[in-house]
């Protein structure tokens, strides 16, 4: 019998890992990854000042130590060329050569890349990215050899927003540019938006909205000019893009897998090439796309079920999820996409509950600020449906 092959190190590879050897410690098992395979929460990376990690702290194990612990072969700066769906093998490349590999059942674990603007300058090539822990040692070892602190972040969205409020409660001048007119504009009615930004505001964190970045220069004194769209420069010691993900997708694209924004799979987490399943920030199940722990741990426990011969649909539940801005405490479960809602708000001392309303009078998401309202988290998540049913 072939192994059961997981391709990618990052938080659904491993979480499919470690479920499968909760029910099966004997299968053989294989983990190919372009990277050197070291297991870390990247949630971690975006509150690392403030809760004084180093980047070598962020680390949980590397690949010696998790293969041991799951009894995996670990194959580390391998790159997964082609899939052979028919012949269940894959075709690999490390330092130069290629060989092949058979596979029982395969999982793609393969994450998603940062969207990358087109910027001019001579110093666009140094605008950061935080997507892995590699990119974020860069980044700290940067920021922490400049004296004055000032960085400019591209992006209001979720991680710009967490990335900024880490950055300016340790010493930092964080200013953050969005072309949207607020910040975490998918997540937040505009009424909502403009109190959390008020609050991140509140703590010296500058917004410029409604602009865009159009290029990065370096300054006889080493510093970057960082010129927008509207005609204002700024000057930063650094500069991280925030932007977004794109969902990883050339490898099973070319294998004739069947792909929109991501890898679509159906509940059951399979594409339709067979035994060739996805999982994370690159699978779109039934038509959603989660790039967040809970449905990355719901996805892990089901198929793990599958691989070992029950199969198992993913169940969703509502699913907040906590924005890790301290100064501005924030959860948000978004209403499912194509969903109509209207807004009721409840203005609280510290914050508000926003409540995402359908025609039905059906709570289908909701907005939490501050403190007082985050204690309403249990209570709405129950009444909201779930956004794939667990199967009967």
């Amino acid at each position: 019998m072939h192994p059961i092959i997981i391709v990618g190190s990052g938080m659904a590879g491993y979480a499919v890992a470690r479920e499968f050897r909760k029910l099966n410690p004997e299968q053989e098992l294989v983990m190919i990854c372009a990277d050197d395979a070291i297991n870390y929460a990247k949630p971690t990376l975006s509150n690392a000042y403030v809760a004084k990690k180093a980047p070598e702290q962020i680390a949980l194990g590397d690949a010696a130590k998790m293969s041991a612990q799951l009894n995996m072969r670990i194959e580390t700066h391998t790159w997964v060329k082609a899939i052979n769906a028919e012949n269940h093998t894959l075709t690999l490349e490390k330092d130069g050569q290629t060989s092949e590999q058979a596979y029982s059942k395969l999982v793609l674990a393969v994450g998603a890349n940062p969207i990358r603007l087109a910027i001019a300058g001579d110093a666009s090539d140094d605008i950061h990215v935080v997507n892995n822990l590699d990119h974020y040692k860069k980044f700290r070892v940067q920021l922490d050899a400049r004296e004055d602190k000032r960085v400019v972040i591209l992006g209001a969205g979720l991680i710009g927003c967490e990335f900024a409020n880490d950055l300016q409660n340790t010493g930092h001048q964080v200013t953050v540019v969005d072309l949207a007119p607020q910040p975490l504009g998918r997540l937040l009615p505009q009424h909502v938006a403009s109190a959390f930004q008020q609050n991140l505001e509140e703590t010296g964190i500058q917004f410029v909205l409604a602009t865009t970045v159009e290029k990065v220069t370096k300054s006889e004194s080493d510093d970057y000019l960082v010129t927008l769209a509207n005609g204002q420069t700024l000057v930063a010691d650094a500069v991280l893009s925030a932007i977004g993900l794109q969902p990883n997708i050339a490898v099973a694209k070319e294998a004739g897998i069947t792909i929109s924004r991501g890898v679509i799979t159906n509940t059951l987490l399979e594409t339709n090439l067979v035994d060739v399943y996805a999982v994370g920030d690159c699978a779109e199940v039934n038509g959603t796309l989660l790039p967040y722990v809970m449905p990355i741990m719901q996805q892990a426990r089901a198929l793990a079920k599958t691989l070992n011969g029950a199969e198992t649909a993913v169940h969703y539940p509502a699913m907040p999820v906590a924005v890790k801005t301290p100064a501005a405490p924030l959860t948000v479960l978004p209403a499912p996409v194509g969903v109509d809602v209207t807004w009721e708000t409840e203005e609280l001392e510290d914050g508000m509950i926003a409540k995402a309303v359908d025609a039905e009078h059906t709570l289908r998401g909701f907005v939490l600020l501050g403190a007082t309202a985050a204690k309403q988290r249990l209570t709405l998540t129950k009444l909201v449906p779930d956004l794939i049913p667990a199967a009967v």
